[in-house]
């Protein structure tokens, strides 16, 4: 009896977190016109149900490369043709400055709906790169993020944060190849913690969904900037200088 109820709470939170990847995309796309409006009420609506549910999804108790895993197989499961069929990219690249170096972080909000609510659990955002710009190599403290390809190309690459000092992050490679529309990957502490994304064509778009202090315990919740182009050191690891977010830019972005 004790599996069924187990079981039946991780349905319960494959069904909720798959709703909210899809519909908090709706929500992210929503001020900027580039959807169709006809999709604007019923996505007010899923996004008001999805909501009650995943207050109680917070709540659950799931270790971080469990919910990379799960994230990763919702993500698969994603229609995002049919999504993306409902946005017009051309009218969104018109409506985005673009930054000279790196990622543009927006987040769009529903206009006001009767029940719906203002903010989401769940943190989510989109990036939008002109082609030969990154967001820069960087670590994340007690954060799990997923990133999932909506629009370019992106060599992506992740690595394994192994060990650090006040001065110096150590990882070892553990993703580098080419990320296409509908692609993704996620971050914990525990797994794939770094990453670097440059787009390869362009303009990208990148959507984010993050959870921040995963753990409550732990006071920080950021990105560290790493220079993945450090001392190599023994067992395919690198030793990776950290970086202020300036000098990262400057350098990647």
């Amino acid at each position: 009896m004790q599996e069924q109820r187990t079981e039946d709470r991780r349905g319960f939170g494959k069904q909720v977190l798959g709703a909210l990847l899809t519909y908090s995309m709706l929500e992210t796309v929503m001020a900027s016109g580039a959807i169709a409006e006809t999709v604007k009420p019923i996505a007010a609506k899923w996004l008001a149900d999805v909501n009650r549910m995943s207050v109680d999804l917070k709540g659950q108790k799931l270790k971080q490369t469990e919910w990379q895993i799960q994230v990763e197989q919702l993500f698969s499961q994603v229609n995002l043709s049919e999504f993306l069929s409902f946005v017009d990219f051309e009218k969104l690249i018109k409506t985005v400055q673009f930054r000279d170096r790196g990622e543009k972080s927006f987040r769009a909000t529903f206009p006001k709906v009767e029940g719906l609510p203002t903010d989401l659990v769940f943190g989510h955002q989109m990036f939008a790169l002109r082609k030969g710009r990154s967001v820069v190599p960087h670590g994340h403290n007690n954060m799990a993020t997923s990133f999932l390809i909506l629009q370019g190309d992106f060599e992506g690459k992740h690595y394994d944060r192994l060990d650090e000092t006040d001065d110096h992050m150590i990882i070892r490679p553990t993703i580098d190849r080419r990320f296409g529309r509908g692609d993704y990957s996620t971050v914990s502490d525990h797994k794939d913690n770094v990453h670097w994304f440059k787009a390869t064509s362009g303009p990208g778009f990148i959507f984010n969904i993050h959870v921040l202090n995963v753990d409550p315990q732990i006071k920080r919740s950021g990105r560290v900037y790493v220079d993945p182009a450090g001392e190599k050191i023994s067992g395919g690891r690198i030793k990776a200088e950290k970086m202020k977010s300036a000098d990262a830019f400057r350098r990647y972005g």
